[in-house]
């Protein structure tokens, strides 16, 4: 499968290739956000990707990285059955059932069919409205990569949800080049994503 083939370039084709950290080029905060802390509380990390194998290694990757944070992390798969993933309401009662206060979800973006998001689509777009009404939509917009790149562009969409209000938070778009690893790539755009909530003010500096 096409979408398996992420692991394997990310595991082979970009051994030794020049690397670029993740950098955000867009990013949006709700109105109001500042008031919004998940300190202390759980957060799900959750990996939009149809790839088990890549979504588990970057979703404890990045449920780690949260709780480096004064956060409780935890990767989607170790609360959600796999058939399950897709299915919102499914997954809302999920999340309920674990008290989870917050949601990170990252999208690979596929740039051969769809722009960059912006700050103009989260605010506009009506899938953007709410976790749920993004849910479905971010599941059906799942980046393949073709195999036999040598240099490889990873454009991820970053966007935290508060569980409880179903609010976007806040959103982020990042470019990372030939990064050495998945876990590597999640680490690199929390700490990016990170540095932009606190020119944003959502964290403490």
């Amino acid at each position: 499968m096409r979408q398996s083939m992420i692991t394997l370039v990310l595991a082979t084709l970009l051994v030794g290739a020049v690397a670029a950290k993740a950098r955000f080029t867009s990013t949006w905060k709700a109105p109001g956000a500042q008031g919004v802390s998940f300190a202390g509380k759980k957060v799900v990390g959750l990996i939009v990707h149809d790839d088990m194998n890549l979504r588990m290694s970057a979703e404890e990757a990045l449920a780690r990285e949260l709780a480096n944070r004064g956060l409780q992390g935890v990767a989607a798969y170790r609360l959600i059955p796999k058939e399950e993933i897709r299915d919102p309401k499914l997954v809302k009662a999920w999340f309920e059932r674990a008290g989870a206060a917050g949601v990170v979800m990252m999208r690979l973006i596929d740039l051969s069919k769809e722009k960059i998001p912006s700050a103009v689509v989260w605010q506009s777009a009506t899938y953007y409205n709410s976790l749920w009404s993004y849910y479905p939509y971010s599941w059906g917009a799942v980046y393949e990569i073709v195999p036999a790149r040598t240099e490889v562009k990873f454009i991820v969409e970053t966007i935290i949800f508060d569980v409880a209000a179903g609010h976007m938070v806040w959103a982020g778009t990042s470019e990372s080049t030939n990064p050495k690893g998945v876990q590597t790539l999640v680490k690199d755009i929390v700490e990016a994503a990170g540095a932009e909530m606190k020119k944003d003010g959502l964290v403490g500096k």
